[in-house]
This record gives C-alpha cells, sequence and structure tokens, in this order.
C-alpha cells in the first residue's frame, strides 16, 4: 500500500477502496462456495479457489494502473471467498472428532504463515526499483496457487460428501485411508449414513441412490425460512462469532500495522516493515500454540479468554495512541505501550477468536446444510472484514486513532457476552451430534465424554 500510494498518488479513500474490494468480492465468493462444493466436490472448489488466486495474482503483479490493480483484487477475492468457505468444511469432514479441532484451525495457520511470508518478502522486495518491487509483492501470490492446484489432486475427497451424494464404495476407501483403524472407520461410516438418511445394512462396494440426494436443494429453506430450533441457534452462533471477529478491529492492525506505527512514531520505512514482522511473526507462534491447544481446553474456554484478552489490549492501545496523539513531543513510553499493546491484541487474537471462529462455524451445521451454512457466516466475516478495511481511516480521523480502537475495546466487551450465553462447547463431539449440542437442554459448558465413539 506504501509503494502503490507513492507511484499512483491514489487517496486515502481509494487505498480504502483497494483494501476492503477484495472482501466484498469475497462475499461473492462464499456464497457462490456453497452451492459449488456441495454440487461439485470439495477437491472442485478447492481446486477453483486456486485457480482464482493465480489469475487474481497474475492481474495485480500486471497491474499498469489502479484500474486493473482492482479488477486482480475481485478476482483474487472471490477465490478467497471459495477458499476461506472450503478450507475449514474440507478440514472438519476429513477429522475424527478426536483431532478435529487442530486440523479445522490449520488453515488459518496457514493464514498466518502466508502473512509472515509476505511481511518477510516485501521488506526485501522493497529495496527493489518503485515499479518493479510492489508488483513482485503482489505477483509472486501465483506461486502458491499453483501449488495448491496441483497438491489437491493427491487430496483425498470429502467422505462425507461422498456419502451425501451416495457414492458409499469411494467414501469406505477414504475413511479407512484417514482413520486409526479398520474399526474407527466402520464406526464412523456407519453414522455418516445414519446422519445422511441412509439405512446402514454392512454397506456394500457400490453407488446407491441417495433418498434425497442433496446438491443444495432445499437447503436455503431449512436454514433461513423454516429452521429448526437446533438450526437456528446454529446460525446465529456462526453469523455471531464472524461478525464479531472482523468488528473487534483485528483487520485494521493486520491491514494498517504500518500506519499505526507511523502515528506512534515509528517513521522510516524499514522500521515500519520490520514491526510490521513483527506482527507477523506474534500472529504465526500464538496461531501455532492454538492448534495444539483447541482439542485439550476446548473452543468455548480459549474464546472467552482471548475475547478478555483483547479487550485489554484493545484499551491499553487506545491510551497509549491518545496520549501520543496529544502530545507535542514525542513520547517514548507510549511508543512502547503502543508496539507492545498490538502485539498483545495479535497474540490475543490468534489465540482463541482467530482459529475458534473457523473451526466452530464448519462443525456446528447438519452435514446436508453445512457448506451453505458456512457460507452464510463467511460471508457476514467478509462484510466486516471488508467493512473495517474500507472505513478504518475514515473512522480514526473522526473519532482519533486512540478513540478507534476505544470503539473496537466496546465491541470485544459485546462478543464476550455473545459467547458467553450463546456459544456451548462442541469439543470431542462428532459432527454428527452437533444437534443434541444445540438443543434446548444442553449446558453450553459440557464437553464430551471419553468413549468409543469419541473418533467419530
Amino acid at each position: 500500500m506504501i509503494f502503490i500510494k507513492e507511484e499512483f498518488g491514489i487517496s486515502d479513500t481509494r487505498q480504502e477502496v483497494l483494501a476492503g474490494i477484495l472482501n466484498l468480492c469475497a462475499l461473492v465468493g462464499s456464497l457462490a462456495g456453497g452451492r459449488t462444493s456441495d454440487y461439485f466436490g470439495r477437491r472442485f472448489t478447492i481446486a477453483l479457489a486456486s485457480i482464482l488466486f493465480m489469475t487474481g495474482s497474475i492481474l495485480m503483479g500486471y497491474g499498469p494502473n489502479y484500474a486493473i490493480l482492482i479488477l486482480g483484487r475481485c478476482v483474487a477475492g472471490i477465490g478467497v471467498g471459495f477458499a476461506l468457505l472450503i478450507a475449514p468444511v474440507y478440514s472438519a469432514e476429513i477429522s475424527s472428532a478426536k483431532s478435529r479441532g487442530f486440523l479445522a484451525s490449520l488453515p488459518e495457520l496457514g493464514i498466518g504463515i502466508g502473512i509472515l511470508l509476505g511481511y518477510v518478502a516485501n521488506y526485501f522486495l522493497g529495496k527493489l526499483t518503485l515499479k518493479l518491487g510492489w508488483r513482485l509483492m503482489l505477483g509472486i501470490a501465483a506461486v502458491p496457487s499453483l501449488a495448491l492446484a496441483l497438491g489437491i489432486l493427491i487430496m483425498p475427497e470429502s467422505p462425507r460428501w461422498l456419502v451425501m451424494q451416495g457414492h458409499l464404495g469411494k467414501a469406505k476407501k477414504v475413511l479407512l485411508q484417514i482413520s486409526n483403524t479398520e474399526q474407527e472407520a466402520e464406526l464412523r461410516f456407519k453414522d455418516i449414513n445414519i446422519a445422511a438418511g441412509i439405512i446402514y445394512e454392512n454397506c456394500p462396494e457400490v453407488t446407491v441412490k441417495h433418498p434425497e440426494k442433496n446438491r443444495g436443494e432445499g437447503v436455503w429453506k431449512e436454514l433461513l425460512v423454516k429452521p429448526s430450533y437446533s438450526v437456528r441457534w446454529m446460525l446465529i452462533a456462526a453469523v455471531g462469532v464472524h461478525f464479531f471477529q472482523h468488528a473487534t478491529g483485528i483487520e485494521a492492525v493486520m491491514l494498517y500495522s504500518p500506519r499505526i506505527f507511523r502515528k506512534a512514531g515509528v517513521t522510516t520505512k524499514d522500521k515500519l516493515l520490520l514491526t510490521t514482522i513483527g506482527v507477523g511473526l506474534t500472529k504465526i507462534f500464538f496461531s501455532t500454540i492454538a492448534t495444539f491447544f483447541l482439542d485439550r481446553v476446548g473452543r468455548r474456554r480459549l474464546l472467552l479468554s482471548s475475547t478478555g484478552g483483547m479487550v485489554c489490549s484493545l484499551a491499553v492501545l487506545g491510551f497509549s495512541l491518545t496520549m501520543v496523539h496529544n502530545s507535542q513531543e514525542k513520547l517514548l513510553w507510549a511508543l512502547t505501550l503502543s508496539i507492545v499493546a498490538t502485539y498483545s491484541l495479535v497474540a490475543s487474537f490468534n489465540m482463541g477468536l482467530g482459529p475458534v471462529t473457523w473451526v466452530y462455524s464448519s462443525e456446528i451445521f447438519p452435514l446436508k446444510l453445512r457448506a451453505q451454512g458456512v457460507s452464510i457466516g463467511v460471508a457476514v466475516n467478509r462484510v466486516m472484514n471488508a467493512a473495517v478495511a474500507m472505513s478504518f481511516i475514515s473512522i480514526y480521523k473522526t473519532l482519533t486513532i486512540g478513540g478507534a480502537f476505544f470503539m473496537f475495546a466496546g465491541i470485544s466487551i459485546l462478543a464476550l457476552f455473545f459467547f458467553y450465553f450463546l456459544l456451548p462447547e462442541t469439543k470431542g463431539k462428532a459432527l454428527e451430534e452437533m444437534e443434541m449440542v444445540f438443543s434446548k437442554n444442553y449446558s453450553r459448558n459440557v464437553a464430551a465424554e471419553t468413549d468409543p465413539r469419541q473418533n467419530v
């Protein structure tokens, strides 16, 4: 963004549009991705996302003018929408209940690694000529996009999607590949069939006609028009956790951290880029820790402690930036406190709210409703991401930059109450048991007891 502004001389408004347009297009991708993954399969949707990434990256890397940059961001944004939907869904559907939190959080960890690599690449590429440097920063993303497109060819299809389409033989083979024992595979296969409405009778190795073959028909009605009590609660939980993930302001820090650090007193480009690398390192370190705690501590505890930490970090960041704003001289202590609070905010977010959002929303919906239910949550996620990205500069110019983070602290307090009262624990529960978890008489804090079915 620093270099694009320097070459094209674009206004703050155009910077906000460039930053946020990707997420508005991701809204389209996420809504289309639910139906696409139900109709063509999870693997196909991942491959499609990678092709869109690659096309968008090439367009942005070419970037002769602002219009082509926007076009590239839009194409890549549609790919982002597909990927943010399908990655956690696919991970959740091939996982056992015992390791689902770990595996379904890996996409978020992957995002953290990508951000860190982006920061490091930007630091070194920023030393090239103005015209070449930022174009390579954006265009180089075509390389991992190609790797993903090739990698998906050797990955198995989701066994739950195969059962949903009536391909029982193929589903059984996949489950034998991804289960620890044949007994575990058999148990998982039996419960998936029951959840899909197929009468289980020693599973013939054939393709059967599904009694209600699901390619997305009637899903919107069951989700939005006439949902059951459990489905309505699931939808509120999924939409809420996705809404608060970005309404609490993390995108303002990740996208505009150089501007925040400049306001705090860091001035040179090299120091700004190095400080943002610290943000990336913090994100990936705590995301890695979170992946190992999701299945041990549980989603709910991580979410509540994470949000509490964010409230404190945002309040401190707001205070320190306010002191810098109102002071006529450079305050070293306020600069230090701003950087520490920023890193603390990123750490708190990535210990809970960051990974839990994707794990939680991908595991709570019934099989038939899962892809399109998650797509609604992702659509809300992208809208809020775009709203923050496209309005943050305007907000802090109105409220001051410290006031903007006090506002995010207030929203985080609301999030804390929402999570406490409306999100039950899902740790250790099979995907096929989630309707029971979201029933009227189920306790919010209950996790699954250890039993022979825990690996389903």
